[in-house]
């Protein structure tokens, strides 16, 4: 911790002095030691603090690069805020561990789930069938499916109907339930992994169809985490082998959503204006996060108390669409076109610094608990809800998870499965 504190004091009095790239590069350090430090303790590389601290203060380094014009000087409050959000995390966590335990011991093994391989089975078809259902159903409602309109860069965000949606989407929890099909029952029944596989190319191929990158970035991402939770390891070749393929599909997406290259470089307004894309691009899509926190300090004129994080409360149960007034508040951003944030974007929206801070302890909470029920695991689907958990600290940079109703009703379905699997084995025992 040491550490950092001194290297995140170093990063802001080099920002001040206007040496972006020391100031960025002191995070970035920081962020690399912090992870190693978790790792080395526990050889888990999935680890949800390691993992917070690489993405979350790693990419505020990101940030402090200052690359584009649209990035500016941080408000002091927004520098505190950062630093709030990961102190209350890392702390809490920290505090658990030495006062909890739990942490280390003996991990879960493979003959303990035996007997969830037909419930897995099961809980993907219901899923595969029940996105597949939803996109066909918004298909034939809206008369359009997005990949094949051309010309138009925002076809995907009309591709929408409300409530049906959140079950198209739903098909990003398959590859990660396949996951655990396939290292429970190991290929021995060839007619059910043909059918996986099926299941598998169906759900990959519903946020392509969408064009949806984000989707697609997180039905991969969960699987391959959801894969290092349960071996705790991934070899090299398959991860260079994933991302090499993850390119080109990356590509068609972006070409798709008739996002060229003149676009945008239009839209983020690099300070070096040779900058190749595939640079600028994941670029933005972290820096310009942080940026978008700052402006909401500078501009906001009151804190909402609580209405920001209910969002998912409110979308799911109808109520914005009675009430409008509980969702109708302005988002700060650099640039209409660039409207992701932060995770802790809603926190300061509704309860300022104090707001940032408590919400982060909680997460710190939840993390640790995590940690500790994934050595001790006894339902398969436990794997899955800390995947998500991963993938979410994993991308702490680029949206507010928890005020998200996506998020949440992954979490119900996920929560449903857990119980369906748990059932379905009990009576197989029984």
């Amino acid at each position: 911790m040491s550490v950092y504190l001194i290297m995140y004091v170093a990063s802001y009095l080099f920002a001040r002095a206007g040496f972006y790239w020391l100031s960025g590069l002191a995070l970035i350090l920081a962020a690399i030691f912090l992870y190693w430090y978790d790792y080395r303790r526990t050889e888990n590389i999935v680890h949800l603090r390691a993992l917070f601290s690489l993405f979350w203060v790693g990419g505020q380094g990101v940030a402090c690069l200052k690359l584009s014009e649209l990035s500016s000087d941080w408000n002091v409050l927004t520098w505190l805020c950062f630093l709030a959000a990961f102190l209350g995390f890392w702390l809490v966590f920290e505090i658990l561990m030495r006062t909890q335990g739990g942490i280390m011991g003996e991990r879960s093994r493979w003959f303990q789930f035996q007997g969830y391989e037909k419930p897995l089975f099961w809980s993907m078809i219901i899923v595969t069938v029940m996105s597949l259902a939803a996109f066909v159903i918004e298909a034939l409602v809206l008369g359009f499916i997005p990949f094949f309109v051309k010309g138009v860069p925002h076809a995907y965000s009309t591709f929408h109907i409300t409530g049906v949606h959140y079950f198209t989407v739903s098909c990003v929890l398959v590859p990660s339930l396949s996951v655990l099909y396939f290292c429970i029952e190991h290929g021995r029944n060839g007619a059910r992994m043909i059918s996986v596989i099926i299941m598998d190319i169906i759900a990959c191929a519903i946020p392509v169809l969408c064009v949806s990158r984000f989707q697609l970035i997180l039905a991969v991402g969960m699987a391959v985490l959801t894969y290092i939770a349960i071996e705790r390891r991934l070899k090299i070749s398959y991860a260079i082998g994933l991302a090499l393929g993850m390119i080109p599909i990356y590509v068609i997406l972006t070409i798709a959503r008739g996002h060229d290259v003149s676009y945008l470089n239009d839209i983020f307004q690099m300070k070096n204006r040779n900058m190749p894309i595939f640079i600028t691009q994941p670029y933005m899509y972290i820096a310009n996060n942080y940026d978008n926190f700052n402006c909401m300090v500078e501009w906001l004129p009151s804190h909402t108390y609580g209405l920001r994080m209910l969002f998912p409360l409110w979308a799911l149960t109808g109520l914005k669409f009675l009430v409008p007034a509980l969702v109708d508040f302005p988002i700060y951003v650099t640039k209409e076109e660039l409207t992701t944030v932060t995770l802790f974007y809603d926190s300061f929206y509704d309860f300022g610094i104090v707001g940032v801070v408590l919400f982060a302890c909680i997460l710190g909470i939840v993390a640790y608990f995590l940690v500790r029920m994934i050595k001790r695991v006894r339902n398969p689907i436990g794997y899955l809800f800390y995947a998500q958990f991963a993938m979410y600290m994993i991308l702490s940079f680029f949206t507010t998870w928890f005020s998200n109703p996506t998020t949440w009703f992954y979490l119900v379905i996920t929560g449903g499965i857990y119980g369906f699997c748990s059932w379905r084995n009990n009576g197989r025992r029984g």
